[in-house]
């Protein structure tokens, strides 16, 4: 498996057809993607798996992160958001965040992410905000 950076287009049919395959495409497309850094991970040079990361004033936020049915549970997603998080600290960040599915938080614990704030919906599906401290070195001089 190998992780690039890829461009906004590369992650729009993964992000639909694993996150919102009742949605039109256009759901699943960001007015900031355009600003943001775009990460893929291949298997023989397929793509299985994708993730955004934004970063505004100290902090970054992860989203519309999807990993192929077929290819869950196998580490990829765990190879993902860790390049995310060495990322997020190379860009100086104090902290890490996203929007994640209840269905999903155990995963998002397991590095240390812990809920922030009530559970919302987005349509019937159940959400939390989850954070992640980094504790970054300032940059020496």
């Amino acid at each position: 498996m190998t992780i690039r950076q890829i461009i906004p287009e590369e992650t729009y049919a993964l992000r639909h057809a694993v996150l919102w395959p009742d949605k039109p495409l256009d759901y699943v497309m960001l007015e900031e993607d355009a600003d943001g850094r775009h990460f893929g991970a291949f298997q023989e040079d397929e793509l299985v798996a994708v993730i955004s990361l934004f970063e505004e004033s100290g902090v970054a936020r992860f989203r519309k992160f999807a990993t192929r049915p077929d290819c869950q549970r196998q580490g990829v997603g765990t190879h993902l958001l860790n390049r995310v998080i060495d990322e997020a600290r190379k860009l100086g960040v104090h902290m890490l965040w996203c929007d994640a599915r209840l269905s999903a938080a155990d995963f998002y614990r397991r590095f240390g992410m812990q809920p922030e704030g009530e559970v919302f919906h987005k349509g019937e599906i159940p959400y939390s905000k989850y954070v992640l401290p980094l504790n970054v070195s300032p940059p020496t001089p």
